[in-house]
């Protein structure tokens, strides 16, 4: 793919970043697999506790509580999507550090699609965090768009297939 000095550089960051978020979930993911068969609240008790942290103070008692009632098919499913999703971030990360067409594209609509639930987030629960990723984001999706659109690799780019219907009796006649 034939592209500007600074597109290059861009998806190669991209992809860094991809691969980065992708090995971090995978780790997260594997970690959350370490809490099954356990008692998750009287590990994170014991955290509290070592922390010197109040553990009857207003959000880590709420936290405590919520603690109690996970069981281990819920950690199982937490783990197993956040693979999934370590998984999809990898694909996007050596695809695009591997300079495919198809990683951009991948890249283009996995990260938009969840720009509406980042904008959803930002403007009811504001947090710095959430409107940075927000801003990331869509700043990827314009990076990554404005690319495909001076590549000339695109699909716009190349040639129409030639649509031929397939020949029939009448038109090859053997004898």
């Amino acid at each position: 793919m034939m592209q500007p000095k600074n597109t290059e550089r861009g998806l190669k960051w991209i992809g860094g970043f991809k691969l980065l978020i992708g090995l971090l979930l995978a780790a997260a993911a594997t970690g959350v697999l370490a809490f099954v068969h356990e008692d998750v609240a009287a590990i994170f008790t014991k955290w509290v506790n070592r922390l010197h942290f109040d553990p009857e103070g207003r959000y880590l008692a709420a936290l405590l509580e919520q603690l109690n009632h996970v069981e281990d098919r819920h950690l199982q499913v937490l783990s197993g999507v956040t693979f999934a999703y370590a998984g999809l971030q990898l694909t996007e990360g050596v695809g695009l550090l591997m300079k495919k067409l198809w990683a951009e594209y991948l890249t283009v609509v996995a990260t938009s699609s969840l720009i509406p639930v980042e904008i959803y987030e930002v403007l009811m629960h504001f947090s710095w965090w959430k409107l940075i990723l927000l801003i990331v984001n869509a700043g990827i999706v314009w990076f990554l768009i404005r690319a495909l659109k001076r590549s000339p690799d695109t699909l716009e780019a190349m040639p129409e297939l030639e649509t031929r219907s397939a020949p029939t009796d009448l038109e090859n006649p053997t004898l």
